[in-house]
Order: structure tokens, then sequence, then C-alpha cells
């Protein structure tokens, strides 16, 4: 099957209100598809979901040990963050551990999501700044692996020998040519993939405890980085971060803009990706989960499951009025 399934329904009342329809694909530690939904082919935008392999360099290059970086760094390297004070602060003083600022940032100022920053920022009359930006982790690594390789403030363009490294980081953890690469929202390049060789990506990661080369211990600390520190991956009340707490360790999992996630399943030694084709972030999450439940990593009946997973929609007055789930079949 090559067009996209049945994944996310929405019902309110008897009526089936909403439908999401994407592709899936779980794939093991040599690369072979192990289930698959929909078009395992599909070439999309891995977003943010690739930032893990886009810190690789970070780590090979020897970036992380000049400047001993530790796991929070690294944690922030592959987040998309709420902007809350624990991310700011954080960036805030690796930018400065490296002698630089929110000017040599190029990811481009960002409301932040998280509540309280925001209002805080409304209430001293102030504006969002780079540092806000979700994507200030992964720009702050890129910076530290510029300024490893004495390269220049420009390290955003394609050419750029810390774009050539991230590039060079995918197409060896695909096993893929990249085709093509769009801007994505932070202004970095965002290299295309197969949704196939996105899971195997994940799969290898997941499986780099079995490898004792340096792109696999690099992967192994990035993952565990991302298991210790959830709360900076994301945020407060985000999937990424709830769902990595429910699993207690057992799976690093993270979103991308327009529906795409992937989860590194150690203990199976698994990867998966998915994309919701209309680029819905509800559907997404929800399916997610319910491939992690499939898997057994991810208990249904948590209570964080429950909130992206069988979700029970209520009123402004607080009457219950719907439910987000798992399409019939999906994903079984």
């Amino acid at each position: 099957m090559t067009q996209p399934i049945p994944m996310t329904e929405l019902r309110r009342g008897p009526l089936l209100e909403s439908l999401h329809l994407g592709h899936a694909v779980i794939c093991d530690d040599t690369g072979q598809i192990v289930q698959s939904w929909g078009n395992p082919g599909e070439i999309i935008y891995p977003r943010s979901s690739a930032k893990m392999i886009q810190a690789l360099p970070l780590i090979t290059s020897g970036a992380a040990a000049k400047y001993g970086l530790n796991t929070e760094h690294l944690a922030l390297a592959c987040a998309s963050h709420n902007g809350a004070a624990i991310h700011t602060e954080r960036v805030t003083a690796w930018l400065d551990h490296l002698g630089l600022g929110e000017s040599d940032l190029r990811c481009g100022p960002q409301e932040p999501s998280d509540m309280a920053a925001r209002d805080g920022l409304i209430l001293a009359d102030d504006t969002p700044c780079q540092i806000h930006n979700n994507c200030s982790g992964k720009h702050c690594g890129f910076l530290t692996v510029a300024q490893h390789m004495g390269a220049g403030p420009e390290y955003l363009e394609i050419d750029h020998p810390v774009q050539q490294a991230a590039l060079s980081a995918l197409e060896e953890s695909t096993n893929e040519t990249s085709p093509c690469y769009g801007i994505d929202g932070c202004s970095a390049p965002n290299f295309a993939t197969s949704l196939v060789g996105l899971a195997r990506s994940m799969a290898w990661f997941a499986s780099a405890a079995d490898r004792s080369d340096r792109a696999s211990d690099a992967a192994q600390q990035l993952t565990a980085a991302m298991i210790k520190h959830p709360e900076l991956v994301a945020g407060e009340t985000r999937a990424c971060t709830e769902l990595m707490r429910a699993m207690n360790g057992r799976a690093a999992i993270k979103t991308g803009a327009e529906a795409v996630f992937v989860a590194i399943i150690p203990e199976k030694r698994v990867g998966v990706a998915l994309k919701i084709t209309d680029g819905t972030t509800r559907a997404s999450e929800c399916a997610i989960a319910a491939i992690l439940v499939s898997l057994g990593v991810l208990e249904a009946d948590h209570p964080a499951t429950l909130k992206f997973m069988n979700a029970t929609q209520y009123s402004r007055r607080g009457l219950e009025c719907g439910v987000i789930q798992p399409a019939p079949g999906f994903p079984s």
C-alpha cells in the first residue's frame, strides 16, 4: 500500500468529526522494516525530529569534549523547547561559555510557548529574542561545532562545514542519499529523506550500544541525554516530555513540525518514524502513543498517555464532548 491510512480520529457525539491519515514505519537494528503503514518510501522533511542526527557532529567532531559539554547541553541540542526559564537560562550560559551572545544565533526570535516566560516578557514590556526560539539549543550546538572547526559565523549556509557534517550524518544513519533540502522554521537547511530511512536512522540510534565506533557512541550519548532530561527536550505539558517520563527511560521520542514523530527504543533495538499527511500535531501525538503502546513500552492507561491517545475532549464548561483516538485497526 502506498496511500496514507487512517491513523487518528476525532469523534464528537455519534459522529466522526475529523480523520487524519498518515504513514509510519518501524525498522529493526539491521535496517529492515518490521512493520509499516501507508507508504514507507514516502519522502518527507523530518523537520525537528532529525535534531539528534544533526547533533551527531557535535560529539563526533570532538567539539563536545573540547568545550566540556554535559548531558544537559546534549539534550538541548536535540530539543524543540518551550522557551521556559530552564531552557533560556541554559542556552544563555552555553553561549557565554563559548564567548558568544544572542546575536551570534541565526535561528530568529520566537515568542515562547511557556506561559510564565511569555507573561514575564509582557509584564517587562520586553520582546522575545533568538534565545527563546525553540531551536536555540540546536543552534548552540551548530555554533559549538563551527567554533571547534574554526569555520565562519554563517553556519546555516548550505556549503558551511557544519551543514555538510549534518548532511553526512543524515545520509550515513539513514543509508540513503538525501534528494533535496528545504529551509526549516529556524532557517536551517532540513534535508529530506524517506520515512523508512528516518526509521532506519532511529533504529541505528536504538542499537548504538551494540557497536563501538565513534558515531555510535555519539548516538548512545544523545539518546541517553534525551531520556535523562525530558523536560529540556520539550517542556511541561508537551508530548515528548510527558511520554518519555511515562516510559521511565525505555525510549527517547522527538516531534517535528508538520506532524512528524520518531522514537528510539533501545531495549527492542527498533526505531519508529511517522508522518501525518495534513500536518496536524494532535494526530501525530496520538499516533506515536498508539505505536508505543503496541510495542509494550508505554502503558495505555497511564495519565500521560491519556492526554494524547484516547484523550477526552471537554467543552469550555468542562462537559465531555469528544475523544481523540487511534483510527480503527491502527496500529495493529
